[in-house]
């Protein structure tokens, strides 16, 4: 316990992207009203790890609503001293690789060690309806019943965009509210992983037994996105053929580019269903965050991580503000008709909406 504690000292240090920043006194906002939200009151909440004052904040900045959005802005504004004092963990795996029972498991673990666990899962909005699956926490009911965890499903709205606004944020909120450890969940295999590499210190990918079958699925782009390969449900009659199933992604690893810079990516393999190999998993962690904060590359990867998120929300404003404007949404479907009628190509059509 007492080299978890010392563990956590080095942990709770505020990331390099936030050095030299002193804890300044917090500003004191306008009194709410009508239905506004009292700011003062949620920083104050969030600040002492109130999940119900965490829970509200998160949904200010959620909110659509112009008003809500400003003040969402100003409360995260007013906590950003209090973030960047948590490791950032990305898990994604193969359909059936078990991420919720892995995150409960490892995640329940973490808080019987002293941590505090905040889950963020990317959950996909369907395009077509809007609507969200948001059942990670019926998937991981011990967890959400811990008084030391948080679980809070992030729905994309239909586009994965949305990960880089809503999450980040989401993230930041957790962090101000004194969570050591972040979960960041992708739901299925495909583009949210590289959104999801591009917010998180360390990467799990988790697999199944079968190495090489397994790949014949699975892209190589996502192969080397992992900083480590979980081979799960390592219990029972699958234990021989899972420790089969490290040794032949220790030999693949030897072709794969690593995905972080002076970390050699390794699989380990665990049970959530005995609890077998999570110490080992979190001892590789902490292996991992030490090694990359002395080579220098923790701090660069959070300000790369900044800059991107910088520019993706200039993308996102742009987008939005084009295809706010109504007049400006007429212009487009009178295009779109020119376009099938063959009375404009797509280039000049673009080139006439931006004149």
């Amino acid at each position: 316990m007492d080299r978890e504690k010392q563990s956590r000292q080095v942990m709770s240090g505020v990331s390099d992207a936030h050095d030299g920043m002193k804890a300044l006194p917090r500003k004191r906002f306008k009194k709410p009203t009508g239905n506004q939200f009292d700011l003062d009151e949620l920083a104050r909440g969030v600040e002492s790890g109130s999940r119900l004052h965490l829970g509200k904040a998160i949904t200010l900045l959620e909110s659509t609503n112009p008003e809500h959005k400003k003040r969402g802005q100003e409360l995260l504004n007013a906590l950003l001293p209090k973030t960047g004092n948590s490791i950032r963990i990305g898990i994604t795996g193969v359909p059936g690789a078990g991420k919720s029972t892995f995150i409960e498991t490892f995640g329940t673990m973490l808080t019987e060690l002293g941590y505090r666990v905040a889950v963020l899962a990317i959950d996909p909005s369907s395009s077509r309806t809007g609507g969200s699956i948001l059942g990670d926490k019926t998937r991981m009911e011990e967890l959400a019943r811990n008084p030391h965890a948080f679980i809070r499903p992030s729905p994309t709205a239909g586009t994965l965009g949305g990960v880089h606004k809503k999450t980040r944020e989401t993230m930041l909120l957790c962090e101000a509210a004194g969570y050591d450890v972040i979960l960041v969940e992708t739901v299925g295999v495909g583009q949210s992983e590289t959104l999801v590499r591009g917010m998180v210190d360390m990467f799990l990918l988790l697999v199944l037994t079968g190495a090489g079958d397994e790949l014949q699925g699975m892209k190589k782009g996502i192969l080397e996105l992992a900083d480590a390969m979980i081979v799960h449900k390592a219990d029972s009659d699958n234990l021989p053929l899972a420790t089969k199933t490290v040794r032949e992604y220790k030999q693949m690893l030897h072709f794969l580019q690593p995905a972080t810079e002076g970390w050699k990516t390794r699989p380990l393999a665990a049970s959530s269903l005995e609890g077998t190999g999570m110490q080992e998993i979190w001892d590789m962690v902490k292996e991992f965050e030490q090694t990359v904060k002395e080579s220098g590359y923790w701090s660069q990867r959070r300000q790369e991580q900044t800059r991107d998120w910088f520019h993706s929300m200039i993308t996102d404003e742009l987008h939005g503000r084009f295809y706010g404007d109504p007049e400006r949404k007429h212009q487009v479907k009178e295009m779109e008709q020119r376009i099938l009628k063959d009375q404009l190509t797509v280039s000049q059509a673009v080139a006439e909406l931006f004149k």
